[in-house]
C-alpha cells in the first residue's frame, strides 16, 4: 500500500470513533497547551529580564563595608551587600570603615578601568513649599559619568568643578511635588540651596527618585557623613570577562591593605553586576524548566490515553484486520494504518495544544504586564509543540500496532 492509502485509512478510523478519539485527544490538547503556555512564558520573562540587563554596566563591582557569613549573592540581588561566590564569614561586623586608603590599595589592580567612593543617606528636601524626605547620593564627578548607565533626558550630568548641584531620577522631577521640576531650579536639603543641572531618563531597572551631588557637596549634606569615608567603593572593570578574576584580587588585596589575616576577621563585602545577571538569568531558566517538567506529566497521561484507545480500537476492528489479510494486506500495511491513526490523534490533538498553549500565554504575559517581553510564541516553539504529540502519538501507538499487525487472519475471522 502507498502511504496516502495510509493515511487514508487511518483518518477514516479516526472520523468514525469521534468520541474516543475526542476525549484522547483532548488529553494531548492540555498536556500540549501547558508545555507550550509555560515554556512561551518563560521565553518571555527572560527575553524582557535580558533586555533589562542589558541596559545594565555588568563591568560594576561594588565593596561594601561589613562582612557576614549569611551574606551571600541574593542578598546583593536585593540591594544589599553581597559575597563573592563561594565566600563565607563569621559573625557580622558593622563597625567597618571604607576610606581613600582602600582606593589607593585597589588602584594599582589590572583590569580595573575606573573606581570611586559613594555616599548615600535620607534627607528632607524642599521644593516649591513642599517637603519630602528623599534618597541623596554622593558621586566622585570626575568619573561618574564614565561609570554610570544613567542618561540625562534634559540638562546635563555632573562635572569635575560641581559642588552644590544635582542630577535627578524622572519620577523626582514629575511625580513627588505638586510642580514639576526643571532644569535650572533649585531644591533646598538641610537649608542648603542645590541647583538642579539635570534631569535622568527613566530607568528600566532602578530608583528614579534620587538625587545624585558630587561628593564634596553631599558630604556637607548628608548627617553623619564623613569626609573621605564612603558607604560604598564602585569598581568597573575593563571588560564583562575580566570582572570575576578581579573579585578575587580585590579581595586578596584589601585582606593585605586592611591586615587581615584570617578569612573570619573580614570586614568587607563584594558583590558584581555580573553575578546578579547571572543568578536572574539561571533562576528564570530552572523555574522554566520546573515548571515544563510538571506540565509534560500530562503529556505522559494523555499518551496513556492514546495507548488506552488504540488497543481498544483493535479490538473492535479485528473482523475487519482479519478480512484485509485474507485479500492479501501484510504485517506492515496493518501497522501503518495503526500507527498513521495514532500520529494524527497526536497531531490534531498538537495543533489545537499549540492554539490553547498561545492563548494561556497571551493571557498570562498581559497579567504580567513589564515582567515579560510580549512577543508571543516563537514558530520554534510551535514546531517542537507539534513535533512532541506526533512523537508521543506514536510511541503510544506502537506496541498496539504491532499487536494488530502480528493477528493471524484466520483468528482475526473467528474473534467475535
Amino acid at each position: 500500500m502507498r502511504n496516502s492509502t495510509y493515511l487514508k485509512m487511518g483518518l477514516n478510523m479516526l472520523v468514525h470513533s469521534k468520541l474516543r478519539s475526542w476525549l484522547t485527544i483532548i488529553g494531548i490538547v492540555i498536556g500540549v497547551g501547558s508545555v507550550i503556555g509555560i515554556v512561551s512564558l518563560g521565553d518571555a520573562m527572560q527575553a524582557s529580564v535580558q533586555s533589562q540587563l542589558a541596559e545594565m554596566d555588568l563591568t560594576k563591582i561594588t565593596i561594601s563595608p561589613g562582612y557576614t557569613r549569611a551574606s551571600s549573592n541574593m542578598g546583593a540581588m536585593d540591594g544589599d551587600p553581597g559575597t563573592h561566590p563561594g565566600e563565607s564569614g563569621s559573625a557580622a561586623t558593622t563597625d567597618a570603615e571604607l576610606t581613600d586608603d582602600d582606593i589607593d590599595a585597589l588602584q594599582g589592580l589590572d583590569g580595573i578601568q575606573y573606581i570611586s567612593g559613594e555616599i548615600s543617606g535620607s534627607e528632607e528636601v524642599k521644593y516649591a513649599g513642599e517637603t519630602a524626605t528623599l534618597s541623596i547620593v554622593g558621586v566622585d564627578p570626575q568619573v561618574w559619568k564614565y561609570m554610570t548607565t544613567l542618561k540625562a533626558q534634559s540638562g546635563r550630568l555632573l562635572e569635575p568643578s560641581d559642588k552644590y548641584v544635582a542630577v535627578i531620577g524622572n519620577d523626582l522631577a514629575s511625580d513627588t511635588y505638586d510642580h514639576d521640576i526643571g532644569v535650572n531650579q533649585v531644591i533646598t536639603i538641610n537649608n542648603k540651596s542645590v541647583r538642579v543641572v539635570g534631569v535622568l531618563e527613566e530607568e528600566g531597572m532602578g530608583d528614579d527618585s534620587k538625587i545624585y551631588m558630587p561628593i564634596d557637596g553631599a558630604v556637607d549634606l548628608i548627617d553623619g557623613a564623613q569626609e573621605d569615608v564612603y558607604d560604598t567603593i564602585t569598581v568597573k572593570a575593563e571588560s564583562e570577562d575580566q570582572v570575576d578574576g578581579l573579585m578575587d584580587d580585590i579581595v586578596d588585596k584589601l585582606m593585605v591593605s586592611r591586615h587581615i589575616i584570617q578569612e573570619d576577621d573580614r570586614d568587607f563585602s563584594l558583590s558584581a553586576s555580573k553575578s546578579m545577571a547571572d543568578s536572574i538569568t539561571e533562576m528564570i531558566s530552572s523555574m522554566t524548566l520546573f515548571l515544563g517538567a510538571i506540565a509534560a506529566v500530562s503529556i505522559l497521561v494523555g499518551s496513556v490515553g492514546i495507548a488506552n484507545t488504540m488497543f481498544t480500537s483493535v479490538l473492535e476492528k479485528t473482523k475487519e484486520i482479519g478480512t484485509m489479510k485474507a485479500i492479501g494486506a501484510k504485517n506492515r500495511d496493518i501497522l501503518m494504518i495503526f500507527l498513521f491513526n495514532s500520529a494524527m490523534v497526536g497531531l490534531v490533538g498538537g495543533f489545537l495544544g499549540v492554539l490553547l498553549g498561545s492563548i494561556v500565554s497571551g493571557g498570562l504575559q498581559s497579567m504580567m504586564g513589564d515582567m515579560t517581553s510580549g512577543g508571543g510564541v516563537s514558530p520554534y516553539l510551535i514546531v517542537e509543540g507539534l513535533a512532541l504529540a506526533v512523537l508521543t502519538g506514536v510511541t503510544s501507538g506502537v506496541i498496539p500496532a504491532y499487536r494488530a499487525s502480528k493477528l493471524k487472519p484466520v483468528d482475526a475471522l473467528r474473534y467475535e
